[in-house]
């Protein structure tokens, strides 16, 4: 966990969730933060890089069932069944538009390593299937609260992909930060769940936080081959 993110103290879990993705999340990890710049003359990333990072994000969240449709089957929180509904919905849409990207973008640039790194989130991506279908209440609603505060972050990188590329990007349907920390606060309120909440959450970013640390060593593979 990031210095910049607060302890958990007990009551206040979504102004602690929205300060752990601020501070762990995709925004706050420098080469995701050098991706959203990369649409300018001073672009830090070239396409290949951008190219990257879409056919990594695919395979980490392009396939269905999600961290959102498992914790949509955990949880029986009748205040998160609206939001549930919304962000399941939404991240369908969300897949179809990041595989569009990755399809128009082309396929992953050629890097040393390449079969490891594709094991690697491999493993990202079923260690994000057991967090999404633990039975503990609150972690898998906590990893899939995570992942749509995130989203909007990784969303900024993928539309920068696809502008590069001529793909014309759409609205995101997702749940917006505002309703997503209030279902937060509506399920939280008990030490225990929201603990619970915060562990699915970290660890949610943990695997985003890898898959963007997979990528910047790719980077400088490339670079030093270049």
């Amino acid at each position: 966990m990031s210095e910049a993110a607060p302890r958990y103290q007990f009551g206040d879990v979504s102004h602690v969730l929205d300060a752990l993705v601020a501070a762990d999340g995709t925004a706050g990890h420098g080469y995701a933060s050098g991706a959203r710049a990369s649409l300018g003359p001073n672009a830090t990333l070239s396409l290949p890089d951008l190219a990257d990072a879409a056919h990594y994000l695919c395979l980490l969240h392009g396939r269905h069932p999600g961290v959102i449709d498992h914790a949509a089957t955990r949880s029986a929180d009748n205040a998160a069944r609206a939001w549930l509904i919304q962000a399941a919905d939404g991240f369908a849409r969300e897949r179809t538009y990041l595989t569009q990207v990755t399809v128009a973008v082309g396929p992953a640039p050629s890097t040393a390593g390449q079969s490891d790194c594709e094991t690697v989130v491999s493993q990202q991506r079923h260690a994000l299937d057991m967090l999404a279908q633990s039975d503990r209440r609150g972690c898998a609603m906590g990893a899939a609260i995570a992942l749509v505060l995130d989203w909007r972050s990784v969303r900024h990188i993928l539309d920068i992909a696809a502008i590069r590329v001529g793909v014309e990007p759409h609205g995101c349907d997702l749940p917006d930060r505002g309703s997503t920390l209030e279902v937060a606060r509506a399920i939280g309120g008990d030490d225990a769940i929201d603990r619970a909440i915060l562990f699915g959450a970290r660890q949610l970013l943990n695997q985003h936080r890898g898959l963007w640390d997979v990528l910047q060593a790719r980077a400088k593979i490339r670079a030093r081959k270049g």
